[in-house]
């Protein structure tokens, strides 16, 4: 399993629905936007590893929102657009694109594409374990575990707490709004600010049964971060 983040800019909620499935069955976090403006602001707020995006969307278009995008920072982008003309993929690599996929595509060929990205960008593999003091969180077996020092215990999570857990693990120190773990962690049917609460009230009693009492705290006015414990 991976834990980057991948946010597809679609307006086509077909084309989401079969780009998500794919890049969710090996592991990846997704996000969605279905035109430019909400797009931008989810890049924003969420940072993610990797932008899928189409070109003809409402309210921005695809390149407007590319460009954007550069003007902020380096965030991989892969195109993925029924616009087929050299002089379309000539204009989005100009801008600043990884790659350009045309539709009708192949989702296995999108998941490919992306994980090919990521490992240039990145300059490793996705499926690092992620390592915070005691804690090792490793995406790919789906396992976290505490080594509190009498060897590694396996924490009993359910799959939204494993997604919270990997997205806080993966910028220790880093304050979360609930909002945001509220995009990138939980299912559609649960996106509420406060099931976030619960889902952290259950981690908190998990990392402290397993002997890492503290780690996960809370940060008045925002929502919640993960520390290293003293002395670790």
């Amino acid at each position: 399993m991976n834990n980057e983040l991948i946010l597809i800019i679609e307006d086509e909620p077909e084309i989401v629905e079969i780009i998500e499935t794919y890049l969710a069955r090996e592991g990846f976090r997704v996000i969605s936007a279905g035109d430019g403006p909400t797009g931008l602001s989810h890049h924003q707020r969420l940072r993610p590893d990797l932008v899928v995006l189409d070109i003809k969307l409402p309210g921005q278009d695809g390149y407007e929102v590319l460009a954007a995008i550069r003007r902020r920072g380096d965030t991989p982008v892969m195109m993925v657009t029924a616009l087929a003309e050299d002089l379309d993929k000539l204009q989005a690599l100009r801008i600043g694109a990884d790659d350009y996929v045309v539709k009708p595509f192949n989702p296995l060929e999108v998941v490919a594409r992306a994980k090919a990205i990521l490992r240039r960008t990145t300059g490793h593999s996705p499926e690092q374990v992620l390592r915070v003091g005691p804690l090792a969180v490793d995406p790919q077996a789906y396992r976290a575990t505490v080594d509190a020092g009498s060897g590694p215990m396996s924490l009993d999570l359910t799959p939204t707490e494993f997604r919270i857990l990997a997205h806080v693990a993966a910028s220790p120190g880093r304050a979360f709004q609930r909002t945001e773990l509220v995009d990138a962690c939980l299912r559609e049917g649960e996106a509420l600010d406060r099931t976030v609460d619960s889902h952290i009230s259950n981690l908190r009693r998990k990392l402290a049964g397993a002997g890492a009492d503290g780690m996960l705290a809370g940060v008045r006015g925002v929502g919640y971060r993960l520390d290293v414990p003293h002395g670790r």
